[in-house]
């Protein structure tokens, strides 16, 4: 079984901003630029041949290059269970057509549907038992977050491995947009 998700990496400039809003948050586990991403479809633990599957129907996906940008902050979980801070992505009828067709592949490769709302975003740190007030502090520190336009001219399948440090990324496959 292997651990796969599509996604697109972030621009290393984009990334680097970011890092300027990873901080004010005790405990936070603070995601590493080469880890920054935008998540189009997460496919969970996956057999190998059902992988081979999978990367056949995403390398047939057409879909043209097309620009994003990151806006916003925000978290998930409720104030109890907080476990993640995040930067928006600006809304992009692209970026949820790519998904769709990431969704369409995965269940022609004979995977589960993913019922849950799509939610495009980077997530900028992963947290544990926070205050939930020091949260509402750093959304509302960073709610302005605004990267300059970036362009999309591919996604990839990666495979994530859990390390003491936190989950690892691997590029397993890359798709051209085209």
């Amino acid at each position: 079984m292997i651990r796969l998700f599509a996604a697109i990496a972030i621009p290393f400039e984009t990334a680097q901003g970011l890092t300027l809003h990873q901080t004010g948050l005790e405990g936070a586990r603070w995601r590493p630029v080469e880890a920054l991403h935008i998540t189009l479809r997460f496919f969970g633990d996956v057999r190998e041949d059902m992988a081979d599957d999978l990367d056949a129907e995403l390398s047939s996906i057409i879909a043209a290059p097309f620009d994003l940008e990151l806006t916003g902050a925000g978290h998930f979980g409720e104030p109890q269970d907080i476990n993640a801070v995040w930067a928006g992505v600006a809304d992009s009828e692209p970026l949820r057509a790519l998904h769709r067709r990431c969704e369409t592949a995965a269940r022609r490769a004979k995977l589960p549907a993913d019922i849950r709302a799509y939610r495009p975003h980077v997530t900028l740190a992963y947290l544990k038992r926070p205050d939930p007030m020091a949260v509402a502090d750093w959304e509302a520190g960073n709610n302005l977050l605004h990267s300059p336009p970036f362009r999309v001219a591919r996604f990839g399948l990666y495979s994530s491995h859990q390390t003491r440090e936190g989950s690892r990324y691997n590029l397993e496959q890359d798709y051209p947009l085209r």
